[in-house]
């Protein structure tokens, strides 16, 4: 049972719904494995009290915090500092607070970017077609042009998010020497034609998820190429629809699972200087 004392720093997460979340167990189990006097609770917080609750964090001098949805889009303009992924994309999941001084870091799309590496797969240089242009998709993108691949095709479909990843991609385009594409979902000649020369292809979006596993964001299996990595964001089922018909196709697959797990590490270095004991961590909650 951890003790407690008047030195124990605070973190946490913000976000509604959260007692669902595995972060405070992640979290909790990390810092007891090195030692650290820290502790990770969950506060469900909307967007309507975000601001109170982060100026009552700032006075408290709180280490550091996660934000989950619907906080990460209104958490950038609360923050005193951005770091680049996090100014480009225009979201938060990652707060430091030194001394008074919050900087906003966006860690999810570097757990992608751990996960594919843990998956065996180096995209520096490569071609990657990604299907979405929601938070994770975006997420995604952002920290894959900044590593350095070589090409996105971003499908999305025409709704909210449209001009807000219109926005993104130029960006990318002037600050990184990544060539970054924007089409239309709804092209099917043009999404088998930017897949036949990927390296990976990857679901950011909500299509395949628990409970509705019988969908996929790829309809035609002939799309896929033995030499396509195919990775999907979901973790719930550990096998989507896509990742399946992937698989049987002859490509390699891996899902969202460790992205989730290498996001948790990346905040937890950044509060801590210390690098979380992923080894045990994977075994206990991602196994």
């Amino acid at each position: 049972m951890k003790q407690i004392t008047g030195h124990t720093r605070l973190t946490g997460l913000l976000g509604s719904p959260v007692a669902h979340s595995i972060s405070p167990m992640m979290h909790n189990e990390a810092f007891e494995q090195t030692g650290l006097d820290y502790v990770y609770l969950a506060f469900d917080v909307g967007t309507d009290k975000l601001e109170t609750a982060v100026e009552g964090l700032r006075t408290l001098n709180v280490r550091g915090f996660n934000l989950t949805m619907p906080d990460k889009n209104l958490m950038c303009t609360l923050c005193d500092r951005l770091s680049p992924a996090a100014e480009i994309s225009g979201a938060v999941n990652t707060v430091v607070n030194d001394d008074g001084v919050l900087t906003g870091y966006t860690t999810d799309g570097i757990g992608y970017m751990q996960a594919a590496r843990d998956a065996g797969h180096d995209l520096i240089g490569k071609k990657m077609t990604l299907m979405g242009a929601g938070g994770a998709a975006t997420a995604i993108l952002v920290q894959a042009a900044l590593d350095g691949l070589s090409e996105i095709s971003v499908f999305s479909i025409h709704d909210e998010f449209f001009p807000r990843a219109e926005k993104i991609v130029g960006q990318l385009n002037e600050r990184t020497d990544c060539k970054v594409r924007l089409f239309d979902f709804d092209d099917e000649s043009i999404l088998r034609r930017e897949i036949a020369d990927s390296m990976i292809l990857t679901n950011g979006t909500s299509v395949g998820m628990a409970p509705d596993t019988d969908r996929s964001i790829i309809r035609d299996p002939s799309m896929f190429h033995k030499d396509l990595v195919v990775s999907d964001v979901i973790y719930n089922p550990r096998e989507t629809l896509l990742l399946k018909t992937a698989r049987e196709a002859g490509c390699r697959t891996f899902n969202g699972l460790y992205m989730l797990m290498y996001q948790g590490a990346e905040a937890f270095r950044l509060w801590t200087g210390t690098d979380m004991p992923i080894p045990i961590i994977k075994e206990k909650y991602f196994s």
